[in-house]
């Protein structure tokens, strides 16, 4: 059987070169848009894609063709939309679960495969790391069991993509919020948690809450 990965993280190619060494399968990635289109599967022909992270839209003339299952950060029906991970985080989730669905027309609204836990502790690529591991065991169970996918039950709860802006942390009023906002955007390809005065941009990562109610953290100063 042939099988694509489609991802542009990094924080996933520890999980292709798992992939890589399963027996009986063919496995290639498509890490680029331009290279993710019907011509091209059309060559490779995969029984499935499987896709952990994505920024682009996927065209309907795809999944309609192919079978394209999505890796979801949150409990689906709960958490449609995007910054999943941020938005669990300011919400005060401290775990979650990772929705495996068939994409469909609308937005993370597709058959859920199955549904997998996942702790939230951690900074945001402690936490992309730690969804990989996931993702790779749902990946062989898919594959393995071929499960029937079932359709979301419970209440729709839509998701907002979070802009840089909003990681201004200077309005913020506690402690445990400022190290929520700096360590669920510190992850490479996400903007920092910030604050500014008139002068300086400060920009925070690697934060630790300590037991003495304060936050230890990497800061990069700019002038603006």
């Amino acid at each position: 059987m042939r099988y694509i990965l489609l991802t542009e993280k990094t924080w996933h190619d520890k999980l292709f070169d798992h992939l890589l060494n399963r027996k009986e399968e063919d496995w290639f990635r498509i890490t680029q848009k331009e290279n993710f289109n019907l011509s091209e599967l059309n060559k490779t022909n995969p029984e499935k894609i499987f896709i952990p992270h994505w920024s682009h839209i996927i065209p309907a003339e795809i999944y309609e063709r192919y079978e394209c299952i999505v890796f979801h950060m949150t409990d689906l029906p709960y958490g449609r939309g995007g910054s999943p991970l941020q938005n669990l985080i300011v919400r005060g989730h401290q775990e979650t679960k990772i929705s495996a669905i068939r994409i469909n027309q609308g937005i993370d609204t597709g058959k859920i495969y199955l549904k997998a836990p996942l702790s939230l502790l951690g900074t945001a690529e402690e936490i992309f790391l730690r969804s990989s591991e996931v993702i790779q065991r749902m990946i062989a169970k898919i594959i393995e069991t071929n499960p029937e996918p079932q359709e979301q039950k419970g209440d729709v709860v839509n998701f907002k993509r979070r802009k840089a802006e909003e990681g201004d942390i200077s309005k913020l009023e506690s402690l445990e919020q400022a190290y929520d906002y700096i360590r669920m955007l510190d992850c490479n390809g996400y903007p920092s948690a910030f604050l500014e005065t008139e002068t300086f941009r400060f920009e925070f990562s690697r934060a630790s809450l300590k037991a003495d109610q304060s936050i230890i953290a990497d800061v990069r100063i700019t002038k603006k």
